[in-house]
């Protein structure tokens, strides 16, 4: 297999898995997340490159524990272990984090300084949907594996990068393939609402929609999370 095969193959596996079903509603969820600031292509950008970021720095991350097991244990069960255990608390916790996440988008939850989780400046500056922000959904979005995602990447990536002793650059082009089309969407999002904020008289009107859009997702891919992986319907 030439290496510019190689290298499309692990690039593909990771449009493959952003784009298969099981992770749609993380993906509806950071599409709108990333195309939430309104025709400010600047912060789209920011975002995406924050967003592709985080999850890349996880699969290269896993990339290299797994084949460093791989060295020290064999390679029996040492990349099933590890989805399995991902599959089980990271989808349990994923439902939970996006629904408090929508809360605070839409300004539902308040959060007072007796319970102390950052303070109204957390509230503020989720609300205010900041670049930064995009590089821990990337990696919240990395961590939690479906059978389907779980299956490209520890069986299909991690096998490519075990036979060809990359633990980082085939890990790494996945992760940019995981991100590339939520990133487009993002994009054209941002430039089209150009557009709209001209017709709603600017950009405040559909920035603010555009937050009650993007908490309206991640409350309803957060109940779908969590009636899914934590009620098992």
């Amino acid at each position: 297999m030439s290496i510019y095969l190689v290298l499309g193959s692990a690039l593909w596996l990771g449009v493959l898995t952003s784009i298969s079903p099981c992770p749609l509603a993380t993906n509806i969820a950071a599409i709108t997340f990333l195309g939430r600031s309104a025709g400010r292509a600047w912060r789209v950008l920011a975002s995406g490159l924050l967003y592709t970021l985080g999850r890349t720095l996880v699969y290269v991350a896993l990339g290299v524990l797994i084949l460093r097991g791989f060295q020290m244990a064999g390679q029996a069960g040492a990349a099933g272990s590890v989805s399995r255990w991902l599959q089980t608390y990271m989808n349990l916790a994923l439902g939970p984090a996006l629904i408090l996440i929508g809360m605070l988008l839409l300004g539902l939850l308040e959060v007072r300084a007796s319970l102390s989780v950052g303070g109204k400046g957390l509230q503020d500056r989720v609300a205010e949907g900041g670049a930064l922000w995009s590089f821990p959904l990337g990696v919240l979005f990395a961590l939690s594996f479906c059978p389907v995602s779980a299956a490209l990447f520890f069986g299909s990536l991690i096998g490519l990068s075990s036979r060809h002793a990359s633990p980082v650059l085939l890990p790494t082009l996945y992760g940019i393939g995981t991100a590339v089309p939520v990133i487009a969407f993002a994009i054209l999002i941002a430039f089209a609402s150009r557009h709209v904020a001209k017709a709603f008289g600017g950009l405040r009107h559909v920035e603010r929609w555009g937050r009650v859009v993007t908490g309206c997702v991640f409350v309803a891919a957060g109940i779908y999370y969590t009636l899914r992986y934590v009620y098992g319907l």
